[in-house]
């Protein structure tokens, strides 16, 4: 098992960090989806009315940070949008690369170690993926 547990581990990994590699974009526009959903439930909304506003507010929220990124002419100020829309994915990286570790290795140094390689590597995947969409805004 000793020597199984690392191949398990890199290859969850992989396949994991490529499952955020791929939503890494929408990590900030779901989380206040759903934070918005959660809030309109225990105000009275319903479940129905929560799924409609966390919906409406993570489009609204990707809207948002497409619409500042097309029409912001400050450089400096486009890399803090990106910054805000990547700092989520970076957290959600380590947090899911953490929970795999803690079931496959035992040693509490190597569970951090291979977290922040995944987070690392969800946070340079995600800046990449919404530097170009902001690349291909300004093209248009």
């Amino acid at each position: 098992m000793f020597l199984f547990a690392p191949l398990l581990v890199l290859g969850a990994i992989g396949f994991f960090c490529w499952l955020l590699f791929t939503l890494a974009v929408f990590a900030l526009p779901s989380v206040a989806g759903v934070y918005a959903g959660i809030w309109a439930y225990h105000t009275g909304a319903g479940a129905l009315g929560a799924i409609v506003v966390g919906f409406v507010a993570a489009g609204a929220t990707f809207g948002l940070g497409q619409l500042l990124l097309i029409f912001v002419p400050w450089v400096w100020a486009k890399l803090l949008i990106i910054a805000v829309y990547t700092a989520p994915a970076v957290v959600a990286g380590y947090s899911a690369t953490h929970g795999i570790t803690l079931m496959a290795m035992s040693s509490p140094v190597w569970q951090t170690v291979f977290s922040v390689i995944g987070a690392i590597a969800v946070g340079i995947t995600a800046l990449l993926r919404i530097s170009g969409m902001a690349a291909f805004a300004e093209q248009r």
